[in-house]
């Protein structure tokens, strides 16, 4: 069989390469969605209220204990997207194991952490009485499979960085559909619970870490730099600073995050076991709107950085335009069918009227500023692609976890209203989309005065 060679997104038309490369990411977001949507439906619809509520507020403490890791993942991805760029195969082979090694190692921490720590976690988060026997289970079970949930992330990490965002794609394509699958037979058929579900998406994640490895691992042996040879996986440490350089700001800029929405996720388990349900499965929907917003981001991060790499600033202006234009327009579209469509899409979930109302009361309100939200997270992917993530997290730890904790915390106690928890989102996202604009403009004017941000190369 013919070596597969990948030539990144450094030549070639910008909008084809960049629709090329972002679809698959698309589609794959899309499956990754349903992963995190298809166990609060089938939940939902067959065991109850009380067990959804159980499955779906945990959105937040998942987050907490994967945020930080796909942190790390995503400055790989950009020393990664470096030096293809610039074709240094040494520095690329390096970074790549470096990449695995770091992944094995997290995955095995994460594991352990989310067993032991999730009552600690959960009782932190607030959680009602009723609600907690299950939500311990789930979350202990789906502990388990954290290494296969940060192994896939890692190798799909690293394929991106390349410019192969099909591969991972399809192997999510399949994880998701055999998750549906699995669901099905367990809840439905067997007529098992929560742990049910939970053993459900572990088994499906771990069938896409095996794909994804599976791929890197043959890439290797056709003789490709970026593809992984078992005997290779070490931590370079000139390498490992690289990475966490790049890695850290974003990991902490997601933990940080992660620690706001658990306390956000505390208030709003004030309002009761029903505001939980709502709130979690607006959530879930809610991660449907920003599909093409996350895509566009991880895209442009790739775009900028290997387009840096290939010191081509021309071509990295011309792709930052492309890319925030077709994710603010794409974002609000889909925003504007969330908004007229809400209370049907949170129904599906469950068919009670108080779950219904809370759902599609903050959905209807995020989905109005769908376009923000893109300003945002592209800004941030673009920072990250020049090789500045300092400065995202800077913008995101005060004003989407500092301020957003303070206002919240301090407003409930003078007017306790869920709606105030739920004006306060878009509220925050406005004002960290200024603050980008400002350093968007900043950076690129420094581009276009030939000033190449220092970096890995």
């Amino acid at each position: 069989m013919a070596a597969q060679k990948y030539h990144g997104l450094t030549e070639g038309s910008i909008p084809k390469q960049m629709l090329l490369f972002a679809l698959p990411m698309f589609i794959s977001s899309l499956f990754q969605q349903l992963y995190n949507a298809v166990d609060s439906l089938i939940v939902g619809n067959i065991l109850g209220d009380q067990e959804l509520a159980s499955v779906a507020s945990g959105g937040s403490l998942i987050f907490l204990m994967t945020g930080f890791v796909f942190g790390i993942s995503a400055g790989a991805g950009v020393v990664i997207a470096r030096y293809f760029g610039a074709q240094d195969k040494e520095r690329l082979h390096k970074a790549v194991h470096t990449t695995v090694a770091i992944g094995i190692v997290c995955g095995i921490f994460l594991t352990a952490f989310g067993f032991f720590f999730t009552p600690w976690l959960l009782e932190l988060m607030a959680t009602p009485d009723d609600v907690m026997p299950h939500s311990v289970l789930y979350f202990r079970i789906y502990s388990l499979g954290c290494i296969t949930v940060v192994l896939y992330n890692f190798g799909a990490c690293i394929l991106q960085s390349i410019g192969d965002s099909r591969s991972p794609m399809i192997f999510l394509i399949v994880s998701a559909v055999s998750n549906v699958i699995l669901d099905l037979v367990f809840i439905w058929g067997l007529g098992g619970g929560v742990s049910s579900a939970a053993l459900a998406t572990v088994l499906s994640q771990g069938l896409s870490a095996f794909l994804v490895f599976s791929k890197l691992i043959r890439l290797g042996r056709q003789g490709h730099e970026y593809g992984v040879s078992i005997r290779s996986i070490r931590i370079d440490f000139p390498m490992l600073k690289n990475v966490i350089t790049q890695g850290i700001p974003s990991g902490i800029q997601n933990s940080v995050t992660s620690i706001s929405h658990i306390v956000v996720q505390g208030n709003i388990n004030l309002f009761g076991a029903m505001a939980m349900a709502g709130c979690g499965t607006h959530m879930k929907i809610e991660g449907f709107a920003f599909l093409s917003i996350m895509c566009f981001s991880m895209a442009l991060a790739t775009f900028v950085s290997q387009n840096l790499g290939a010191n081509k600033p021309e071509r990295v202006m011309g792709g930052i335009k492309f890319g925030l234009t077709c994710s603010i327009i794409s974002a609000q579209i889909v925003g504007v069918i969330l908004f007229f469509g809400a209370p049907f899409f949170i129904g599906l979930f469950s068919a009670n009227p108080e779950v219904i109302y809370y759902g599609s009361s903050q959905l209807k309100i995020a989905a109005l500023f769908a376009f923000v939200l893109a300003i945002d997270h592209c800004s941030i992917g673009i920072l990250r692609g020049f090789g500045r993530p300092i400065i995202a997290m800077g913008i995101v730890l005060a004003i989407w976890c500092l301020f957003r904790i303070v206002f919240i915390t301090g407003m409930l106690h003078f007017i306790h209203d869920i709606f105030v928890i739920f004006w306060t989102f878009p509220l925050t996202w406005s004002m960290t989309a200024v603050l980008f604009v400002y350093f968007l403009y900043r950076e690129t004017r420094r581009l276009q005065r030939n000033a190449i941000p220092d970096g890995m190369v």
